[in-house]
């Protein structure tokens, strides 16, 4: 088991990748204090029965660009499992994302694996190997590791291997390289790891959306994010969600106010983060009503058919199941009730989806056709 502790070693390992079809990658990472991963090892293996090492990061003068330099090579496949995290500790970390990439749990989907597959279930399925997963939770900042922690780190990319061919074989003899395209996309795109802290409200969950209210909850959000990311906390360990609603509703205007607060965090109630909420809170109370942010109006609650969304249930069952594709993967209960009150700028109607399931989902919404059950099939039934 070599571990790579210098940068020429990690130079010379990529410079042998470089000319592999693909390479298996993982990472090991450390989240629960910091609110950037902390990057704690990384697992790299060549095809085959090729040379797979640990890359330890934490090692002094250790620099990761070779490493990154591979991640940019177009000419070999960088394959991950559940790769989104690991995806964003490269695009802070490094300012790269891992091209072309093949993410396994994505694909396992597209074949029919399941929804969200773990790596285990692959490893069972497909590698027919159980996996020793009793190092998951250890502490992957200690230093030396143990020859536990490094054996369970490489299986992680060496099944992969094996993992990766098989699903590369079943995609092309199913001909659904171009449906995988489709779903890496949003994997691919930076903007899926760069939070922005003006748009840090959206993911608080309120019921009122007066302006005034609203604009405190964008100011608080904003605050919180932004101390969050300088001084690389939580964000729940500045204040939670529960305590910034409640802030928005006092409107605390001292730090007696603060005091006063249920929900707010000792810590909270002094120092710079008592500044920036009265700061934020009185920024906002300053403006005038007529310059408060205005949110969109909500739209009505679709008028869904229940009918046609149970028609919808067993037509997507139906398709997924002829398919061999997970059905979560296609569209969700809601994406279906939304077809079913009339919305038709739904993923599920379009792309790949829209080939599988979409078309006849918008037949049948049209009564252009109907269902019939032949044996223990469905089958759709074009109507005149």
């Amino acid at each position: 088991m070599r571990t790579l502790t210098q940068t020429g070693e990690l130079a010379e390992f990529c410079e042998r990748a470089s000319t592999a079809d693909y390479v298996t990658c993982d990472t090991e990472f450390l989240r629960e204090r910091t609110y950037y991963s902390k990057l704690c090892l990384v697992q790299l293996a060549l095809p085959g029965d090729g040379e797979a090492v640990l890359v330890d990061p934490l090692a002094e003068g250790l620099s990761l660009e070779p490493l990154y330099e591979l991640f940019r090579n177009e000419n070999v496949v960088k394959v991950f499992h559940a790769a989104r995290q690991d995806l964003e500790i490269f695009c802070i970390d490094g300012d790269v994302i891992p091209t072309p990439l093949f993410d396994t749990q994505v694909a396992a989907m597209v074949c029919g694996f399941g929804d969200q597959v773990g790596y285990e279930t692959l490893v069972k399925k497909i590698v027919k190997q159980p996996l020793d997963k009793t190092s998951r939770f250890t502490d992957w900042s200690r230093r030396p590791l143990t020859d536990a922690q490094k054996t369970y780190a490489l299986a992680d990319v060496t099944h992969l291997r094996v993992i990766y061919e098989h699903l590369v074989a079943e995609l092309r003899s199913n001909d659904r390289e171009s449906w995988l395209g489709e779903e890496l996309g949003v994997l691919l795109d930076p903007a899926t790891y760069r939070v922005k802290p003006a748009e840090a409200w959206k993911r608080v969950k309120t019921r009122t959306s007066s302006p005034r209210f609203t604009a405190l909850v964008q100011a608080l959000a904003e605050f919180r994010e932004t101390y969050a990311q300088e001084r690389n906390v939580p964000r729940n360990r500045v204040f939670k969600d529960d305590a910034l609603v409640e802030l928005a509703s006092t409107k605390p205007a001292s730090p007696q106010d603060l005091g006063r607060s249920r929900l707010l965090l000792r810590e909270a109630r002094k120092g710079p983060i008592a500044d920036g909420i009265l700061e934020a809170v009185a920024r906002t109370m300053a403006i005038p009503d007529e310059d408060l942010p205005r949110t969109p109006r909500h739209k009505d609650k679709p008028q869904v058919n229940p009918a046609l969304a149970d028609l919808l249930r067993v037509l997507l069952k139906a398709k997924c199941d002829q398919k061999n594709v997970a059905q979560k993967l296609i569209a969700s209960a809601a994406d279906l009730d939304l077809i079913a009150s009339g919305e038709r700028d739904v993923a599920a109607l379009k792309g790949w989806r829209k080939k599988v399931f979409g078309a006849d989902a918008l037949q049948l919404c049209d009564g252009k056709a109907a269902l019939a059950l032949k044996g223990q099939h469905v089958k759709i039934i074009q109507l005149d």
